[in-house]
């Protein structure tokens, strides 16, 4: 189910890498970015009450609005790990600064993988040593580095965009425990544009909300979720309102990538919830529904049990719905079924008609809640039998 991505493109003044420490098996696991010169940084974090070391230690390091380095690795998430693990995370800092000759507190760390499990400082350690050889600029250092920020991911997330002189990349990782609220949800965006970072703050909280905020498989919120930009000025001053737009574009394509990516996941969803009071309300009424198991069942078996929309929309109880207002279309365009709940004869529903849209690998749908302006779009995937066959067995 993944999507046929653009040719990657390089970032003037960014180098990348990707390799294997033996952290846990054969595959890719730690990863570097590094530019050339400091950057204006700004960066989300997860709102989970117990946040990996990673994060705390990126909170401290970007509070200036500064960083030069990313350093990751996957397979073990340095979370609930206690002091020892604020000093990994560090640890992870002074290392990668002293292999790039740069301070520590200019380097930003995550982690991703399994809670509860101390970092193998030791070959993290011997791995930053070599960071200066085996760093490039090339796609394939991208897609290197791509790969060895993934867990459950089923394949590399990134995404590209010009603008003006500038180039933007982002490239995320993503598949399990995702509704972030600002998955594991790990996003990283470089440019060489010149943006201040009181702006990239501002600008980078509007897209996340409209992006990955918007996104869900399974309903929850993970311990490490980070979204990092950095921007090291090469090719001059940009138009605000121009780079918003690419890098809105470009964060809405990781998070639709990585809804479609959710473990197990065969199909991706696309839900449009209209007719709202309020944009709180829309988006309440659509995570209701994008995350109500009974739903995301159906639409994987192509069931077309429309009741259980409105079990999903009913039990959000800061917002009732009347009967009469509701309802449910099925697919887009010229070929949508709608179902209202009220004047409905049973009847005349044509399920098969339903049947076979749900059966799309791309599911589309909206659910009218009234005659109100507000309207938000979630996305979320189906869920599996490989869902529960994969998180059952998940540190074995």
């Amino acid at each position: 189910m993944a999507m046929d991505y653009p040719p990657l493109r390089s970032v003037p003044g960014f180098s990348w890498l990707g390799i294997n420490l033996g952290l846990k098996d054969q595959t890719l696991d730690f990863g570097v970015i590094a530019s050339e010169c400091k950057c204006t940084a700004a960066g989300v974090f997860t709102r989970n009450n117990f946040p990996g070391a990673p994060v705390t230690v990126g909170r401290e390091n970007i509070q200036n609005g500064q960083l030069q380095a990313i350093v990751v690795n996957s397979k073990i998430a340095n979370v609930a790990t206690g002091q020892t693990g604020i000093e990994d995370a560090r640890k992870m800092c002074l290392w990668t600064g002293e292999a790039l000759g740069i301070d520590a507190e200019l380097v930003l760390p995550s982690s991703t993988g399994v809670i509860g499990r101390r970092l193998p400082v030791n070959k993290i350690h011997e791995g930053c040593k070599i960071i200066p050889e085996k760093l490039g600029s090339s796609p394939e250092y991208i897609d290197n580095f791509a790969r060895a920020i993934m867990t459950t991911d089923r394949h590399p997330k990134w995404c590209s965009a010009s603008v003006e002189n500038s180039t933007l990349l982002g490239v995320a990782k993503g598949a399990g425990m995702v509704e972030p609220n600002m998955a594991t949800m790990l996003s990283f965006f470089v440019t060489d544009a010149q943006i201040s970072s009181e702006q990239l703050q501002t600008i980078l909280r509007r897209v996340v909300n409209q992006s990955f905020n918007r996104i869900s498989i399974d309903s929850d919120t993970s311990t490490s979720d980070t979204v990092i930009i950095l921007a090291n000025g090469l090719a001059g001053p940009v138009d605000a309102q121009q780079f918003e737009k690419a890098f809105s574009n470009s964060a809405m394509q990781l998070a639709k990538e990585i809804a479609r990516d959710g473990e197990g996941s065969t199909k991706l969803i696309e839900l449009k919830v209209s007719g709202a009071e309020s944009q709180q309300m829309a988006l309440q009424i659509g995570k209701s529904i994008i995350n109500s198991p009974l739903v995301k069942t159906a639409i994987h078996g192509a069931d077309p049990n429309w009741g259980r929309f409105v079990m999903a929309v009913g039990k959000v109880f800061e917002y009732p719905v009347p009967l009469p207002d509701l309802s449910i279309n099925f697919g887009t365009g010229s070929q949508v079924l709608s179902v209202n709940a009220e004047s409905l004869n049973a009847d005349t529903v044509n399920l098969d008609a339903i049947s076979n849209l749900l059966q799309n690998q791309e599911v589309f749908l909206e659910v009218v809640v009234g005659d109100g302006k507000y309207s938000e779009t979630v996305w979320g995937c189906d869920l599996t039998k490989d869902y529960i066959e994969e998180n059952a067995f998940y540190t074995t």
